[in-house]
């Protein structure tokens, strides 16, 4: 059992690697300008080019790659020559890389002229905090002279990137503001966005709302989770109850009762059931809201009505696969010949359903169950978006309507991870029912 399980989370690793690849390639390939989309297409040439060198989009596509899965603050802090951190500036009101000096002071480099580099500092203080900010006045020595002849100064700079520096290049660097375009002079010559890479848990930072990906993700997929948990628990015991109880009355009323309805939920739109649920629960009983609304520094459970009608759309949807599922499994084992033979040696009935035929009945629905794990997860975007529910849904959509290529990116890796481990946990499960898989 145990080099069954090693393989298969060996092969699962080796999936992840695999789509990794094939999600950013997609996302490389999808049309659109994160440029336009971004600044507006009222952009100039220059600031389109000065925003792809900032963000690092004018590199090749396998050195982008690698800082999206890896990270790049390892090799900026080579070149800087000192280790890199993040802090968050409540200044500017987010997180964003410094470079660290001793006795927990943190700084960036400017330079405005192209000629005389400073360095800013900042203090850490013991509540995390950031204190005041103390400019110091650079040598001539800090600049050091390249392959080309170039004197060149690697450090971060203001807005949190390493970048490079040709002193005397009299680079300008185009940055919008909330006054407009400005155009700052002594900007770096090149850049390299920092970030600690997927499997450190940072995807990069959003080009829409310019925080770190993982601040914003985590928060919807903790509600989709939440939403999802509690869908799980209504319909998966639901829909194996009614799918065993149809097959034990086969071709009866009950069993045609719960086909028929089943399969009308199932084959009715979420969008369609949902719209009738909210005229009927919010708009003509009142019973429940009608959209989730959930308000700046409140949690859902402080109403917790406001899932009950996501919950029963998820629920009318998914119910009738299952429960179809678990019924023509039932019925399948309940005419094997092993039943036959314990109902004519005369055990009691309910002892052969129990004992003899619910788990061999329920390997086919484990497969369906794990697969709708990984829908209820990542394909309610019509549920969250009719009901206003701020979950990964919504936020997959919104990202990919934005070319918010480092969110969708890793909204998207999260849904693999859900889908790669609800498999391992399908494979566990299949070992536990069927003891003859456990060693092929």
């Amino acid at each position: 059992m145990t080099k069954f399980l090693i393989r298969r989370i060996i092969f699962l690793v080796g999936t992840l690697f695999a789509v990794s690849i094939a999600v950013f390639a997609i996302s490389e390939l999808a049309p659109g300008d994160i440029a336009v989309n971004v600044l507006g297409n009222t952009i100039t040439p220059d600031q389109r080019t000065s925003f792809n060198a900032q963000n690092g989009l004018d590199q090749p596509v396998v050195t982008r790659y690698v800082r999206w899965m890896f990270g790049s603050d390892w090799q900026a802090s080579a070149l800087i020559g000192n280790s890199l951190t993040k802090v968050y500036d409540a200044d500017e009101n987010r997180t964003k890389w410094w470079a660290v000096a001793e006795d927990n002071v943190v700084f960036y480099n400017k330079t405005p002229d192209g000629e005389t580099m400073y360095r800013v500092e900042r203090t850490i203080q013991p509540d995390g905090k950031l204190g005041e900010s103390r400019e110091i006045e650079l040598g001539d020595d800090v600049w050091t002279v390249n392959d080309a002849g170039d004197k060149i100064f690697w450090g971060v700079d203001e807005d949190g990137r390493a970048a490079m520096w040709v002193r005397g290049a009299a680079q300008e660097e185009q940055r919008l503001t909330k006054a407009g375009w400005i155009s700052i002079a002594g900007a770096p010559s090149a850049y390299i966005p920092l970030q600690s890479g997927l499997i450190r848990g940072d995807p990069g930072v959003s080009f829409i709302t310019r925080s770190p990906v993982i601040e914003t993700l985590w928060p919807r997929l903790k509600n989709t989770l939440l939403l999802a948990g509690i869908a799980f628990a209504f319909i998966m015991p639901l829909a194996l109850l009614f799918g065993i109880i149809a097959g034990l009355n086969e071709g009866r009323g009950l069993d045609r009762f719960l086909s028929i309805t089943s399969l009308v939920a199932t084959a009715t739109p979420e969008f369609a059931s949902g719209v009738f649920l909210i005229v009927i629960f919010a708009v003509w009983l009142g019973l429940f809201p009608g959209a989730v609304v959930i308000p700046p520094g409140t949690s859902i459970f402080d109403r917790p009505e406001m899932l009950v009608l996501p919950v029963m759309t998820l629920t009318l949807i998914e119910l009738g696969y299952v429960l179809r599922v678990t019924r023509a499994s039932m019925i399948e084992v309940m005419r094997a010949n092993y039943i036959r033979t314990a109902v004519l040696k005369g055990l009691p009935y309910f002892r052969i359903v129990f004992r003899h035929a619910l788990r061999n009945a329920l390997l086919a629905p484990i497969t369906v169950i794990m697969l709708h794990v990984n829908w209820l997860v990542g394909g309610i975007v019509v549920v969250e978006t009719l009901f206003g529910f701020p979950g990964l849904g919504s936020y997959v959509l919104t990202s990919a309507l934005n070319t918010d290529i480092f969110a969708l990116e890793a909204a998207t890796m999260v849904l693999v991870i859900i889908a790669v481990l609800t498999q391992l946990l399908a494979d566990i499960i299949y070992v536990y029912l069927n003891p003859r898989i456990r060693y092929t």
